[in-house]
């Protein structure tokens, strides 16, 4: 199964000279988001971790499954103000504009080894953040992993010394 095929590009969304990549057509298929957490549980395997932290809110989509798969803990990263309890918080440029995110203080402990997940990598700055954070408190990132990447926005280059795993590649 070509799990692209499910992936379609909107132009000029959210705003013109965009290229948006809709993740909705395969999530609306379910023996393609099966087959997605399949192909990311599998190409996470060879990064041993305790922990998976994921972004808020596509993140997710895949994270929460795959935890309860692996019956691993569920970390979510979440926009600055949604978590109750005192949190770590790092900020970065989003795409189009400055975004602070946050994660549980108590969530990672000393040495946890912390799979980060997210939809997409688009600049990286995002999942770099996640990067800080779970360092911040002490965790070690086993790897980020993502649905896909989107190549000419060379977010890769931010997450150098990480190991990095796009299911679906650049597109």
């Amino acid at each position: 199964m070509d799990l692209t095929e499910y992936v379609p590009v909107v132009p000029d969304f959210p705003e013109p000279g965009v290229g948006f990549r809709d993740i909705t057509p395969l999530l609306a298929a379910p023996d393609a988001f099966r087959a997605s957490i399949d192909r990311l549980q599998e190409a996470c395997g060879p990064y041993p971790y305790d922990a998976i932290a994921a972004f808020d809110a596509r993140g997710f989509l895949w994270a929460a499954p795959l935890a309860d798969r692996t019956g691993t803990p569920l970390l979510p990263i979440r926009k600055a103000g949604k978590l109750p309890r005192r949190a770590a918080v790092e900020t970065y440029r989003g795409e189009y504009a400055e975004v602070r995110v946050e994660l549980h203080a108590d969530a990672v402990r000393e040495g946890d080894r912390v799979l980060l997940v997210d939809d997409v990598i688009a600049t990286g700055e995002s999942m770099a953040a996640g990067v800080r954070l779970v360092e911040g408190l002490g965790g070690t990132v086993a790897a980020c992993a993502a649905l896909l990447e989107i190549g000419a926005l060379n977010g890769r280059d931010r997450l150098t010394g990480y190991p990095v795993v796009s299911l679906l590649g650049k597109l």
